[in-house]
């Protein structure tokens, strides 16, 4: 039976190398501090993520999270973007060697209906492979080759009879790690495939937002930064375009570089993230886009900042029960003067009542998940097919 690397080979032109497969995630198994967090994002030091100025110390949220929590909560829906990554082959073009990367690409996002209703929503599951540009033998229409090629790819008799279907052929540029030791052909199929999750992202909020279901009493929370990096490629690309989207989006991060908080002088403040009261906030601060790099993203801000939601004393590391929170900044006036921090309290009293029940001893990362998104995370991951049954595929 005809396989998909013999295609390949058919297809480009190539050598396949039946090289070992395997899946190329590194599995994070213990809660960690994520280093390698973003750096390309300027701290404004003459503007606040809030209005209110004269907040200067963290705030206690403890009576307005027992207020609220008698209330409708404001977060009702929850999103998750996930992959996993797989080297299927090696492939020699043109007397240089190329690894083939593969992936399955899952975003959901569940609602919450009442305390007793919590269903998927909306849901993008996909089966990618990554190819470098090299891989099209014509050098010129290169969108339209690796169309093709995915036709044929979902033609291949394997491929049928499981049932399933791929929804892309991605490539990757082999010049971009030209004068960059460490950056692997590996990395940028990888990076491919996580701009690919990005973008299914990008397409959910755009779906909801479309369908008027995000508004002042229905927030969405995304698992992540919301600070996203300009793309080359997709359909939503262009940061500019899709801003208007997040209006009632907020990102929540479970691992962040305490590093990367700043004081008003932009000096680490991570000594004093370390010491955060339970149920306390820090002020929010204005970030923008790295301005050398990426200034015709124009006025793309966002206010961050930190709540902690667990006390330290019952977690493995002063950071565990700090979450990281981010809204881009929409309107005219939260550009000049950030937030509302009214608003600013009410989302972090949500974020804190949120913190319970907990999935302790189900999740490493316990102290920093909240529930509905550990669910949606599950029911995600549900959704994949097994690595062996992905990779025979091959």
């Amino acid at each position: 039976m005809r396989n998909i690397r013999k295609l390949l080979e058919d297809t480009t032109n190539g050598i396949c190398y039946d090289s070992y497969r395997y899946c190329a995630d590194e599995e994070l198994r213990v809660p960690t501090i994520n280093y390698e967090e973003s750096q390309n994002f300027t701290l404004l030091k003459d503007r606040y993520g809030e209005t209110d100025t004269s907040l200067k110390q963290t705030k206690d949220l403890s009576k307005k999270a027992k207020q609220l929590s008698n209330s409708e909560p404001l977060i009702n829906y929850f999103l998750d973007g996930s992959r996993r990554t797989y080297k299927v082959d090696d492939i020699e073009i043109n007397k240089r060697v190329f690894p083939i990367m593969a992936g399955q690409i899952g975003v959901a996002c569940c609602e919450r209906r009442s305390s007793s209703q919590f269903k998927c929503k909306e849901l993008e599951n996909n089966l990618v492979i990554t190819l470098p540009t090299e891989a099209n033998p014509e050098t010129r229409n290169t969108e339209l080759f690796f169309n093709n090629l995915k036709e044929k790819i979902n033609n291949v008799e394997r491929v049928k009879k499981a049932g399933i279907k791929f929804s892309n052929v991605l490539s990757y540029s082999s010049k971009e790690n030209q004068g960059i030791k460490e950056l692997k052909y590996e990395h940028l199929g990888i990076a491919a495939i996580q701009d690919e999750m990005v973008d299914s992202e990008k397409k959910i909020v755009s779906s909801l937002t479309a369908k008027n279901l995000l508004n002042e009493n229905n927030y969405l929370l995304k698992d992540g930064s919301l600070q996203y990096k300009p793309m080359k490629t997709g359909d939503y690309k262009e940061l500019s375009k899709i801003k208007n989207n997040y209006r009632w989006v907020i990102g929540v991060s479970k691992l962040f570089n305490p590093e990367f908080s700043k004081d008003r002088s932009g000096k680490s403040n991570a000594a004093a993230l370390a010491k955060l009261p339970l149920y306390h906030r820090t002020p929010a601060f204005m970030f923008q886009h790295d301005r050398d790099k990426w200034s015709f993203l124009g006025d793309y801000k966002y206010s961050v900042w930190y709540v902690r939601i667990r006390d330290s004393k019952h977690t493995e590391s002063p950071f565990a029960g700090i979450v990281k929170i981010e809204k881009i900044l929409i309107t005219e006036n939260e550009n000049e003067n950030g937030l509302e921090s009214d608003l600013v309290d009410v989302i972090s009293a949500n974020i804190i009542n949120e913190r319970n029940p907990v999935c302790y001893g189900k999740d490493s990362r316990w102290a920093n998940h909240l529930y509905p998104v550990y669910l949606t995370e599950l029911f995600l991951k549900s959704k994949y097919l097994s690595d062996i049954h992905f990779l025979n595929l091959f």
